[in-house]
């Protein structure tokens, strides 16, 4: 997705101020003996309304001018000697400059506070502009009068213009505006999780999880048409696939991933990726220089992230059939061996990717997430005669068939995660495993090294 402008929030997302914010309306308060009011009632407003507010509803006989000048001395003074630079924003404010991104700040705080705030940690010359709620008739942040004003003055495209923002409310606002957003969480704010992801385009725990590929990848779910884009991605499991299931997978594959461990079986299989992605960790650095140098593009993280770099590759593969209109086909190998607790994460992430079809194949087996939602039947074909296979239900309310296998199943309940689908036989070559509701991660274990 184009990066042509970005518009960033000053408090709790370039300065660590939300403590500072809290403390200061308590100052306040105790300091006209009344009591303190709780920052999500309050955090929302413009200063000068929330002046007004403590004026008007708590009685204290000062102004709201006079409140006003008050409370913004006292922030001045905190900004300058108190608050702290988020970690990880000027790297990446640095990223977007030589990158030829305009920048502005957009805040409800005022503008010669926000001055203030960003002069102490020498911010301001990283922006166009500083623009603040009082510019635009003090309207607050559940309006998006601030963000289209700011988008204004940068002169961007709206679409291509992305917001930073912490507050739920900001978040929101802005995505409903139109505008690409990006909700930056801390761990100290207060800030829940689930208030702000669902509103956001990109999700993360701090400046040092985002970079400039990683923004130019997204790309927005679209309505899917046509033929499925295959995507293969090859991770980095302790026990890789064969050179031979590589190729033959990548062969078939329309687009092909690496997560970052990955790189070692890309190499070896001699299988360029269109994509590498990932914290270099565990890749080793002869592969990852290979991958960097083969790769099309190449998407570039923090070891102290909070996602797997298998999650940010099934992310690589969402955004690439997004960006074609395609439903997704997604295969996944070097996934699964040496580490069983990651092979159990590996499921849980193919059955809520949302692709039309989720699979992981390995040299011993096939994997296929089969769900009334998504594929709803495997046809095992006729190869798969006397192999053995499982299936595990992997959602509540699970309801399967299995037909041409020693043990038929017909509209059968299955227990989540429960042990009543393993081990069954493929005993003819019209075998399937159909959902009739929930999903189900359905195994084919196979002697042979070729994919089904």
């Amino acid at each position: 997705m184009d990066v042509a402008g970005a518009i960033f929030d000053c408090d709790g997302t370039l300065v660590d101020s939300m403590g500072m914010w809290a403390h200061a309306w308590d100052w306040l308060a105790a300091r006209h003996g009344v009591p303190g009011v709780p920052l999500e009632r309050i955090e929302s407003l413009s200063l000068r309304d929330t002046c007004a507010f403590f004026h008007d509803e708590l009685g204290i006989p000062a102004s709201a001018d006079e409140l006003y000048e008050e409370l913004c001395a006292h922030v001045r003074e905190a900004y300058e000697s108190e608050v702290a630079l988020m970690p990880g924003a000027r790297d990446f404010l640095d990223e977007l400059v030589a990158a030829g991104v305009p920048m502005i700040v957009a805040s409800s705080t005022p503008v010669r506070e926000l001055e203030c705030a960003l002069a102490a940690h020498d911010l301001r010359r990283y922006f166009v502009d500083v623009v603040s709620t009082e510019d635009v008739g003090g309207r607050d942040k559940e309006f998006p009068d601030v963000y289209l004003e700011a988008c204004r003055r940068l002169g961007t495209p709206r679409e291509a213009t992305w917001v930073f923002e912490d507050a739920p409310f900001g978040v929101r606002t802005a995505r409903r505006a139109g505008f690409a957003v990006v909700g930056i969480m801390n761990d100290h704010d207060g800030r829940r999780e689930e208030d702000v992801r669902p509103f956001c385009d990109v999700f993360a725990h701090g400046f040092a999880e985002l970079s400039l590929p990683l923004l130019r990848d997204y790309e927005r779910p679209v309505a899917a048409h046509g033929e499925p884009l295959r995507a293969l991605v090859v991770a980095g499991s302790p026990e890789p696939s064969s050179p031979e299931l590589l190729v033959a997978l990548a062969d078939d594959a329309d687009y092909v991933i690496c997560a970052d461990g990955g790189a070692d079986a890309c190499r070896a299989a001699g299988v360029a990726p269109d994509v590498f992605c990932g914290d270099s960790d565990s890749a080793s650095s002869e592969a990852a220089a290979w991958a960097r140098g083969a790769a099309r593009t190449c998407v570039s993280f923090p070891s102290e992230k909070y996602a797997t770099d298998l999650a940010l590759a099934l992310d690589c593969a969402r955004h690439e059939a997004a960006r074609r209109a395609r439903p997704l086909a997604l295969t996944l190998t070097c996934a699964s061996g040496g580490r069983p607790d990651h092979a159990l994460a590996v499921v849980g992430l193919l059955a809520g990717s949302g692709a039309a079809v989720a699979r992981i194949v390995e040299d011993g087996y096939e994997m296929r997430i089969v769900s009334a939602a998504g594929e709803s039947c495997w046809h095992l074909g006729p190869d798969a005669v006397g192999a053995t296979f499982s299936a595990v239900a992997v959602a509540p309310g699970t309801r399967v068939d299995e037909r041409g296998m020693r043990w038929e199943l017909e509209d059968k309940p299955m227990e989540l995660l429960g042990d009543l689908g393993i081990s069954n036989v493929v005993t003819g070559p019209g075998a399937l495993v159909a959902c009739r509701a929930g999903a189900v991660a359905a195994f084919l274990l196979r002697a042979t090294k070729t994919p089904q």
